[in-house]
């Protein structure tokens, strides 16, 4: 779940094209999951409970039949097919080659139609600028060293007019009582060592650094969920994960 580019004060229409903005003990984490991605009550049974809530904020808020969509940091493809299942045109990027092949092997089941590539998000914005109606990065850029940079270079796959979602962990206790002494340690739904508090952002912090890649910040959600019954929804709350969504100005 990991791409990303790693010079923050980049020009965000040239961004340079390598991948050095990246834990490599990120990738090694989430491709030590690979194999059971899809299976939805492993330890990516969170990632299955809040997909639906997660498309459809997208789908709300972008026509997504015929629509080119950029799925930064896809994983093993929950999103991106849940995307193309909807009509859209689904360019799925990841760092971690495992996870790339368990997506690529899944499209065989499925029976739909994604581009998936191990690319970093600086080159993707380096070969195709400009290019996609919207990009969804959900859950990375607490995963990543400079999230500055990786703001710009989802900003620079834009079209203008287009739209940016991502969703990301606030940085406060509760968050840290949630995602990590709860779903770490006491429940072990997720790997130790998945998540970092340090690198937890609040809403208004990548808000600023979305202004800073010259984005409009339209709107930011709570998501909540209860992981007894496995229910997320849309909440007014951000206290624990939040989504949001911003606009490259035509």
């Amino acid at each position: 779940m990991h791409t990303t580019n790693a010079n923050p004060s980049q020009n965000p229409a040239h961004p340079r094209a390598d991948s050095s903005n990246v834990s490599h003990d990120e990738i090694a984490r989430f491709d030590k999951l690979a194999a059971r991605w899809w299976d939805p009550d492993g330890e990516s049974r969170p990632l299955h409970d809040l997909n639906p809530v997660r498309a459809a904020y997208v789908a709300a808020r972008v026509p997504l039949r015929g629509a080119k969509i950029a799925d930064v940091g896809c994983g093993g493809g929950l999103l991106s097919e849940a995307l193309a299942r909807a009509g859209a045109d689904v360019v799925g990027i990841d760092l971690g080659l495992k996870v790339i092949e368990i997506a690529r092997l899944h499209l065989y089941e499925s029976n739909l139609k994604v581009d998936y590539r191990k690319q970093s998000s600086a080159e993707l914005a380096a070969a195709e600028p400009a290019s996609f109606d919207a990009v969804c990065c959900m859950e990375l850029i607490e995963h990543v060293p400079d999230p500055a940079a990786l703001v710009q270079d989802l900003a620079a796959m834009l079209k203008p007019g287009a739209r940016l979602f991502m969703s990301t962990l606030n940085r406060t206790p509760v968050a840290f009582g949630a995602a990590i002494l709860g779903a770490e340690y006491i429940t072990r739904m997720l790997p130790r060592g998945t998540h970092h508090y340090s690198q937890f952002l609040k809403p208004s912090e990548l808000a600023r650094l979305l202004r800073q890649a010259g984005l409009e910040l339209e709107d930011v959600s709570g998501l909540g969920y209860n992981p007894l019954n496995r229910k997320a929804w849309l909440s007014r709350v951000t206290a624990v994960n939040y989504l949001l969504c911003a606009r490259k100005p035509a």
